[in-house]
């Protein structure tokens, strides 16, 4: 039996979660000593009650409010949101919205650290530009030191990031979830769920986020459904959006692999939802790897209950939620994915699969899903 070997990295982050959790925004910033805050969000997310309730909190550190952002972070607005922050002078970020908002504020701080020549290097680096990350879906991309991007013109999705993009605070408010639609909870659920999935076949996971992955796929199979059948229970809202800290928590010491190597792909290929991609893929995703990942495949039956195929539950899940189920209902071609098996090689996330994933696996699993 060979001695595992593992190494477990912590960022300076602070949780704070419960109902009302936003008005403790401004103390966040006080602590850091950010006093000129730029806004990331959504048009709609700004102009809604709670947007407005956090500008109101903000007071006069907001000097900046970019709410351009939109799915998979096309390049464009990275450059807008960077040329508003070298503009506006500011000195910290405060991104609210979903896992969008999120990336778009870690791509704000990677890119002007880039330019200033300092770079986050370790753990123990702190950002140029410290990030509080209010969410209002269940991604988890608050906690992640990695962001994805989108070219345009090629329609390719890639990621990039470093220790100092992780937001040093994210603010949980079960409350901010209430306005969030059943079909957005429900996608964005499912991603979550997601992360833990491959977390536990990772090949670089720790025993802490195993431990995490697994109680996150526990919480997240088994409450998820009922957010979508009643939105407006705040307990439940809570004990989703936990469910979810505990996705975001434990992407932070594991690798993701083909699962999320193809939703990124198909998502910027189509512009579908990352979310919608990622419960369309998983269950495909799942028996792909079964063979080469006994012991995850034994968590995941633990987690879903101890029903014994994980990939038939999630099925099943996907469906409960009401969720498209195949590639094709939401305007996948035949096209798209040849298009995606051919950039396969390229993926970060899929080279990462503790399985080998060639062109030719990359389509059996996107035509199993089609």
């Amino acid at each position: 039996m060979s001695v595992p070997s593992w190494r477990h990295t912590s960022y300076a982050q602070q949780l704070v979660f419960g109902v009302g959790a936003i008005d403790q925004v401004p103390d966040l910033f006080r602590l850091v000593g950010a006093k000129r805050v730029l806004l990331v969000t959504t048009a709609g997310r700004l102009d809604s009650d709670d947007g407005q309730r956090l500008v109101k909190i903000l007071g006069r550190a907001l000097v900046s409010t970019y709410a351009g952002v939109s799915s998979h972070v096309p390049a464009p607005i990275v450059q807008q949101a960077l040329q508003q922050a070298r503009r506006d002078g500011i000195d910290g970020i405060v991104s609210f919205g979903g896992g969008s908002c999120a990336d778009l504020g870690k791509a704000v701080n990677f890119f002007f650290e880039q330019e200033q020549g300092m770079p986050g290097a370790s753990y123990a680096d702190r950002p140029l530009l410290p990030h509080i990350a209010v969410p209002t879906t269940y991604s988890g991309a608050e906690l992640t030191p990695f962001f994805g991007m989108t070219d345009p013109l090629t329609r390719q999705k890639s990621g990039a990031g470093g220790p100092t993009c992780a937001p040093i605070a994210a603010v949980y408010d079960p409350e901010l979830t209430l306005g969030t639609p059943p079909r957005v909870s429900a996608e964005t659920g499912m991603n979550a769920l997601a992360h833990c999935v491959e977390i536990l076949w990772s090949p670089n996971r720790t025993p802490e986020s195993e431990a995490v992955a697994e109680a996150g796929a526990r919480r997240i199979f088994g409450v998820l459904p009922l957010v979508v059948d009643d939105p407006g229970d705040l307990t439940v809202r809570a004990s989703m959006l936990e469910g979810a800290v505990l996705g975001g928590r434990c992407l932070q010491n594991g690798t993701m692999g083909i699962h999320h190597g193809l939703a990124q792909l198909i998502g910027g290929r189509t512009g579908i939802p990352h979310g919608l991609a990622n419960a369309i893929v998983l269950p495909h995703a799942i028996r792909f790897n079964a063979d080469a990942v006994p012991q995850a495949i034994v968590r995941l039956q633990q987690a879903f209950g101890g029903v014994a195929d994980p990939a038939d539950s999630v099925a099943r899940l996907v469906d409960r939620l009401g969720l498209p189920t195949r590639l094709s209902e939401v305007g996948v071609t035949e096209d798209d994915i040849e298009a995606v098996a051919r950039m396969s090689q390229t993926n970060t996330n899929v080279r990462a699969n503790p399985k080998p994933v060639s062109e030719d696996d990359v389509r059996e699993v996107l035509e199993a899903a089609f």
